[in-house]
């Protein structure tokens, strides 16, 4: 292949609260030929979401924090530009696990064809298709496991899992309350979304008395994106044997001695089971949760918004939005073929 030169965004050190410039570097590197068995990608989408900067510390996580000096890691949807398998041509589109980066290069094993025939956007292979979908699709019904008539909270419920959570949940025959940043985004969890109520977290005041407003029968299911004050509320507002997933923290990403819940012996008094889970817990089970979630979409079952933020150079800053609430749903950098 021609040689080419491969823009990075690269972990240069460990960020203490938000990342800055000084923490994630720019730099130039020429591109190789891919090795035996693997394929060269050049990016057209990279998903923007809140674990990578779980990756970016060196705490303990579910999968390993990134080197210092590889590019900061992150799912993307690429062409293939060259490749060292039969798996793959030249021209075909492919999502994998890459980077901040133009080009990415990885095994053939590890990545999954996608088809472009089928008419939907490729994005939405790493929102609501992808792993944003499937974290919100077993998430709630394996680790929440609503039933019918059943009162289901969710918080940061206009973001990408949080959005897609209560749609699923309303399908379930539950009544489903979002928490959401602003007014606006109540708005379109309710008229647009289906939603029953939402509370906007930063007007209401007291947290818990805006929770059991919302949820006089009390809460069944909470699905917990954020951590922090908010789950220390949801707690007082659960019912007998409720259930809360703890899909993230991210009220806590960016805080150096973030304090914790002080509410937890609400999980005796209450009988509640409360169970953390990542979406790669349910990796053999992919396949299914994409099919439904298509199948949904597909037939105007569920909404969504995305926003695509043009050129990997933007890539830190729109990254930044996601800890200051200014966007809604899935959030994604576009490189423009």
């Amino acid at each position: 292949m021609t040689r080419l030169t491969n823009r990075q965004y690269f972990l240069a050190s460990r960020p203490q609260a938000m990342p800055t410039t000084d923490n994630v570097q720019r730099r130039d590197v020429p591109l190789g030929p891919p090795g035996d068995g693997e394929v060269t990608l050049r990016n057209l989408f990279i998903s923007l979401d809140p674990a990578i900067r779980g990756w970016m510390g060196d705490e303990p996580n579910y999968i390993e924090p990134i080197t210092l000096g590889d590019a900061v890691r992150s799912s993307v949807v690429g062409r293939v530009v060259a490749s060292n398998s039969a798996e793959f041509e030249v021209g075909d589109v492919a999502m994998s696990l890459g980077a901040w980066e133009a080009y990415t290069t990885a095994p053939a094993a590890g990545l999954n064809k996608l088809d472009e025939s089928a008419g939907i956007p490729l994005s939405l292979f790493l929102g609501i298709l992808g792993p944003t979908g499937l974290t919100a699709y077993f998430g709630l019904l394996e680790v929440g496991r609503p039933r019918a008539g059943e009162t289901v909270l969710v918080s940061a419920a206009a973001g990408a899992v949080g959005s897609v959570v209560g749609q699923i949940a309303k399908m379930q025959g539950c009544r489903v309350v979002g928490m959401a940043g602003s007014d606006d985004k109540c708005a379109w969890l309710t008229a647009e979304l289906g939603f029953d109520a939402a509370i906007n977290y930063k007007t209401c005041g007291d947290l818990e008395a805006a929770i059991h407003g919302a949820c006089p029968e009390g809460v069944d299911v909470y699905f917990d994106n954020v951590g922090g004050d908010i789950l220390d509320a949801a707690l007082l507002c659960l019912n007998k044997f409720a259930r809360v997933a703890v899909c993230g923290w991210i009220s806590t990403y960016n805080v150096a001695n973030p304090p914790g819940p002080t509410n937890l012996w609400q999980l005796v008094a209450r009988s509640v089971t409360i169970q953390g889970f990542t979406v790669l817990d349910y990796r053999d089970r992919f396949g299914e949760g994409v099919t439904q979630l298509a199948e949904w979409l597909l037939a105007g079952k569920i909404g969504y918004r995305e926003e695509t933020v043009d050129g990997l150079d933007n890539i830190l800053p729109t990254f930044l939005r996601l800890f200051d609430g200014s966007n809604s749903g899935k959030l994604v950098i576009r490189i423009p073929e």
